[in-house]
């Protein structure tokens, strides 16, 4: 029997402890559970596929001060010093770089008429030419690439076309082929030709975050300064910015060139904050957990120095030390059960009110449920050893001062 009634009369004899303990139980059951849920949340945006070979992509500008240089000219023979140096796999203009933070958004329209045209949900929009995508690894779903005919250097050229991302096709079309649609940006017509696996924006916490588009546009030859994306193998990345610095300054000496970045850098980056947070809240759980656990020790020590004849008298009237060591731990789970009900419904509410005032995702149930059973084990390690001392008090404590 675990004689439930005399361990709870024993508990509101001294209402103070049990009260401050169950208070602080609440609360951590309710804030280690919203925790937890976060940094599952974190952990599984930075684990998401971006859907390009990130370790094997090199970004880098060039920025041209000659006043009377052709750019669109000077694109084509850049590209093409890049191309020939030794190891590079790809090489292309691109306007932006996916999980970068930065970039350029837009959304097409089906039809000319904006009052009846349906519009597509906002994506991310890269200009690039017909190897960008062989420089980011990504793999068609349908459709074609580019043809090197195909491609535009200006932004309101003719003959615009696009590849979209398989996300964006499923959102807008279903399950119907978008290859062949004919889409519209204002007065301009874009054909889709392609559609992508899977392809990233630039920002992590965008809910279209998986909403891209490939547009023919080869954007080197738009401005004096120019981004290029390179693909090449992990261990020539090293030696690449040297060779490339060289290679396009003996080309043509007037401009400058920097900002070299591998796309994995770019996403460390990126997902710096995201990473800090997981990390905050993973030492905020982990000390709530031992703080609880110590406040329980502490009670327990307490409740032992205070029961020492009690347990003595208890002993030599037959009680065993197993007795001794259930009654401290049915005390025990008696306080982090009432709690952990209790700090688990305000863990829901808690998390319903993230949910509207972050657009966090509502709080699931399994989240309050692991940490009450959390909460349980690491309890129970806290009271098992000044349970196992109480229970080594002898008989003859009892009548010691008799």
């Amino acid at each position: 029997m675990l004689h439930i009634k005399p361990i709870v009369s024993s508990l509101l004899r001294s209402k103070s402890g049990p009260i401050l303990l169950l208070l602080q139980i609440i609360l951590s059951v309710a804030i280690v559970a919203n925790a937890s849920f976060i940094i599952h949340e974190r952990l599984s945006l930075m684990a998401r596929d971006s859907g390009v070979v990130e370790e094997q992509i090199v970004r880098f500008n060039v920025y041209s001060f000659e006043p009377t240089i052709d750019h669109v000219q000077q694109n084509v023979i850049d590209q093409q010093i890049i191309r020939d140096l030794p190891n590079v796999m790809a090489v292309s203009s691109t306007n932006m770089m996916p999980v970068s933070g930065s970039g350029w958004m837009d959304r097409y329209v089906d039809g000319p008429n904006p009052d009846t045209a349906k519009s597509m949900p906002g994506f991310a929009l890269y200009l690039g030419n017909q190897h960008l995508l062989d420089v980011f690894g990504a793999e068609l779903a349908d459709g074609r690439n580019f043809r090197p005919d195909e491609i535009n250097t200006r932004l309101d050229d003719t003959g615009m076309k696009a590849m979209v991302s398989q996300a964006l096709a499923t959102e807008f079309w279903g399950d119907e082929s978008p290859v062949g649609k004919i889409m519209y940006q204002g007065d301009q017509t874009i054909e889709i030709i392609g559609v992508i696996k899977q392809l990233q924006g630039a920002w992590v916490d965008h809910r279209h975050f998986e909403y891209s588009v490939i547009q023919n546009i080869d954007f080197g030859g738009s401005s004096q300064n120019k981004t290029y994306a390179v693909r090449l193998l992990p261990e020539h990345m090293e030696d690449f910015e040297q060779q490339v610095t060289e290679a396009l300054l003996a080309e043509n000496p007037n401009r400058v060139i920097n900002d070299f970045d591998t796309l994995s850098d770019i996403k460390q980056l990126t997902y710096n904050n995201h990473r800090l947070m997981a990390w905050l809240l993973s030492t905020m759980v982990v000390l709530l957990l031992l703080i609880t656990a110590l406040g329980l020790t502490g009670m327990v020590m307490f409740n032992i120095q205070r029961r020492t004849k009690q347990i003595g008298t208890r002993r030599a009237l037959g009680a065993s030390k197993m007795d001794i060591i259930k009654h401290f731990m049915v005390e025990n789970y008696l306080i982090c059960i009432a709690g952990g009900v209790i700090g688990g419904l305000l863990a829901l509410q808690l998390g319903e009110q993230l949910m509207k005032l972050y657009s966090l995702p509502m709080l699931p149930s399994k989240y309050p449920i692991a940490a009450v059973v959390g909460l349980l084990l690491v309890t129970t390690l806290a009271v098992i050893f000044p349970a196992f001392r109480a229970a080594n008090i002898a008989p003859a404590t009892a009548t010691r001062t008799v």
